[in-house]
């Protein structure tokens, strides 16, 4: 059995938790502190409970204060060698260097991370799994590739950046330098794009999809559940988004 839920979901901060019976997982730290403890206490978790902390990369809203965190609650850090050195060297205390396609296991959650094209030092994303169900979480990336396709193909759960609309970025009020960056190929993930990958899967076994990382500013959530719903071929009503106050409750594979 695997629970998850998410403490937010946005450039203003990123964390998720990842659990079965014995290990929970906290992939990004990307609140304060006490942000993140207030937030666990919301979903009915305490710090103590955590088992590890899981970087995706050292962009701000998904590293945050994962050093600090790891620091007051003696946590084990993963990351890849790219992310540490992303990070200018944060102290850990106890730091577990990994590569995408590399399998490992957290206290007997096995983790598969793999790439995706983002602007970070050495970026990845995971699959999670029991053995028997696997949980996606895909965000962070420019554009969608066979790589990315072929690692979440057949999952039970996908929690899929939805990030923004490409006209709206195009009039919103960012700087052009940053509209190319969200908007190019190293950026972050438009709405035709998550379609388009879940058009390209096996939907077979999906008992959740979330849409993810949502825009703030150039985005809006009838877009992003329409593009979940064609990917689908589904209702946009029946769509799920995580939003950056509250993310998502506790959802579970069985």
């Amino acid at each position: 059995m695997i629970r998850f839920a998410s403490l937010g979901s946005g450039s203003a901060g990123n964390a998720l938790l990842v659990e079965t019976e014995d290990t929970r997982v906290l992939v990004d730290c990307g609140f304060s502190v006490q942000e993140t403890i207030a937030r666990l206490d919301r979903l009915g978790r305490v710090p103590d409970q955590i088992t590890a902390l899981l970087i995706t990369h050292e962009h701000a809203d998904h590293i945050g204060s994962s050093a600090a965190f790891a620091r007051r609650y003696r946590l084990p850090v993963y990351m890849t060698p790219g992310t540490r050195l992303g990070a200018r060297k944060p102290a850990y205390p106890l730091l577990h260097e990994f590569h995408a396609g590399e399998p490992l296991t957290v206290a007997g959650l096995e983790v598969h991370p793999f790439t995706v094209p983002h602007d970070a030092r050495e970026p990845a994303q995971f699959i999670f799994t029991d053995g028997a169900r696997r949980l996606a979480l895909l965000t962070d990336a420019g554009h969608v590739t066979a790589h990315m396709i072929a690692a979440v193909d057949g999952v039970d759960a996908l929690l899929l950046e939805c990030n923004h609309d490409p006209a709206m970025l195009e009039r919103g009020p960012y700087p052009a330098a940053l509209k190319r960056r969200v908007g190019g190929r190293y950026g972050h993930l438009p709405n035709h794009e998550a379609e388009h990958l879940l058009a390209a899967i096996d939907q077979g076994r999906l008992q959740h999809v979330v849409g993810m990382h949502l825009s703030e500013r150039n985005n809006r959530p009838d877009l992003a559940r329409a593009a979940l719903a064609a990917g689908l071929g589904c209702r946009p009503e029946d769509t799920v988004l995580a939003d950056q106050a509250t993310g998502f409750g506790w959802r579970e594979l069985r």
